[in-house]
């Protein structure tokens, strides 16, 4: 490449990502995910638009894995595991069973409506089975929903992608239909315990390093974290072992370990992962011809359907069935199944390897991605709040914001007080916080004042707390729980969880 051209090149290069960027605030906006909106730009920028050809499915295969990974890395150091520890059980049936579950009747549903001989249909199965997480939540943001529900999701979304790769590469290298079922079996384990081992154990040797190598410049400290993330996909994949479970456990140990500098952290984790998805739904978007989709929109409809009303439902309801989840968190979780970044990529797997039809699935996988993703994004928060899993009385929970200390290995706390709390008239020394949390600062009609134990607390304040990691979420639980019940909370029963009335739920 000259230096003209590669002049050019970023030119070219920089232009997109900035209209990417400028589509995802679009996206945001009107409620939809941005990879509708990515995608968009490559269809725009392509052969048939602006005139980029890129027609390589093994580029495509190997930029889309390790822009996964990245992705998958932020994924993990993004989530609080105490918002799932308790969901891993759930959300690892859904990965696992439920992947199955779906892939058998979308791949039945394939075969007898659309007349798809097995090998193709079950391909087509494996590919759509999984679901995406930051589809889901570009959408959910907002959303005051229950913090288990949208933890269930969140797990089941990093946790699935794993034995779909696993599947697309079985199917994709089978020209006998069904493969023989204890050799999968043992392959889906092997595949999974390795690289969940490799993730963890990479995961707490780099939170050991981190913590007791001193780096001499504060931006390497997320370059670090990143990497190590990164060294955790490519060791299991080497070894033969799942690398996108790797990479999405080593970010979630990393991302609870106490590392210093977390916050310039998670901010640079969460800037790759946006470039890591850009580039990615972008690229998507230039492989696909334009002209060929129009004949996969009757079989992507059918698919879609089966997905979304049989193949989903069932696989929900028999995977949650032992865990006695509300029947209204399910039909949820079931509308909330929506499919992005990886089916997309795994379609490029059979192309890769010669599968016959391998570009009608491509067309027929992005056609579907698009359309369901159309229908099921807007209309999330609906469904939502028809079913009641969205209340007026969430709303009015105080909102806490943390920005960690690395220096003092504490917390800064922000809390609003909004109308109608039962915070208004308690004064700072009846919240009886954990120690040694303090109310640092209460900003009050634009005006600041530092609080004494007798200042009473008025509706509208802004709070500003010190607390340490040990005593976040006890601080948390206490202003919940006063500002539900008032200062009589914990004789009243009340202890502040971050999901009121779960109960009624059902």
């Amino acid at each position: 490449m000259t230096l003209p051209e590669l002049y050019v090149t970023l030119l070219v290069a920089g232009t997109v990502l900035l209209t990417s960027i400028a589509a995802a605030r679009t996206a945001h906006r009107v409620g939809l995910p941005s990879l509708l909106l990515f995608l968009a730009v490559g269809i725009v920028a392509g052969e048939d638009g602006l005139g980029l050809r890129f027609d390589d499915a093994q580029l495509a295969q190997a930029l889309g894995t390790a822009a996964l990974a990245v992705i998958l890395v932020e994924g993990g150091l993004t989530t609080r595991w105490n918002d799932v520890r308790r969901l891993v059980a759930p959300a690892g049936v859904l990965a696992t069973v439920g992947v199955g579950l779906s892939l058998l009747v979308t791949a039945a549903g394939a075969h007898w409506l659309l007349g798809l001989d097995w090998n193709v249909a079950l391909l087509l199965g494996a590919i759509v089975s999984s679901t995406d997480s930051a589809a889901v939540f570009s959408v959910l943001r907002t959303l005051p929903l229950p913090r288990r529900l949208t933890g269930l999701v969140e797990a089941e979304s990093g946790f699935n992608d794993a034995p779909t790769v696993i599947l697309v590469l079985v199917f994709s290298t089978t020209t006998s239909g069904v493969p023989p079922i204890g050799p999968l079996l043992g392959d889906l384990l092997f595949q999974l315990a390795a690289g969940g081992a490799l993730g963890v154990l990479t995961g707490l040797l780099g939170a050991v390093a981190l913590r007791h190598i001193a780096l001499p410049a504060t931006g390497l400290y997320p370059l670090a974290t990143v990497g190590f993330g990164i060294i955790a996909f490519a060791a299991a994949g080497a070894a033969g072992a799942s690398g996108i479970l790797a990479a999405y456990l080593s970010g979630l140990v990393l991302g609870n370990s106490r590392l210093p500098h977390r916050a310039a952290t998670r901010s640079f984790a969460e800037g790759a992962g946006w470039l890591a998805q850009i580039g990615l739904f972008v690229m998507l978007g230039l492989l696909v011809d334009p002209s060929e989709l129009s004949g996969a929109v009757l079989p992507a409809l059918v698919l879609g359907l089966v997905l979304l009303l049989v193949a989903r439902p069932v696989s929900v309801l028999l995977c949650l069935l032992p865990f006695r989840v509300p029947w209204r968190r399910q039909a949820f979780i079931s509308w909330a199944g929506l499919r992005g970044a990886v089916p997309i990529v795994l379609t490029t797997f059979p192309v890769v390897e010669d599968v016959p039809d391998a570009r009608e699935i491509l067309n027929i996988v992005f056609v579907l991605v698009a359309l369901f993703t159309l229908l099921q994004g807007p209309t999330l928060p609906a469904v939502a709040r028809r079913l009641r899993l969205v209340r007026t009385e969430a709303l009015r929970e105080i909102q806490v914001e943390t920005a960690p200390l690395d220096v003092l290995d504490a917390d800064l706390l922000t809390v609003s007080i909004p109308e109608g709390s039962r915070l208004h008239g308690v004064a700072v020394f009846e919240l009886r916080l954990p120690p040694p949390t303090v109310v640092t600062l209460i900003v009050r009609e634009g005006a600041t004042l530092v609080p004494d134990r007798g200042t009473v607390l008025h509706a509208g304040d802004d709070l500003l707390l010190i607390a340490t990691p040990k005593t976040r979420e006890d601080a948390e639980r206490r202003l919940r729980a006063i500002g539900r019940r008032g200062k009589l909370a914990r004789w009243l029963g009340e202890r502040g969880a971050p999901d009121p009335g779960g109960a009624t739920d059902g």
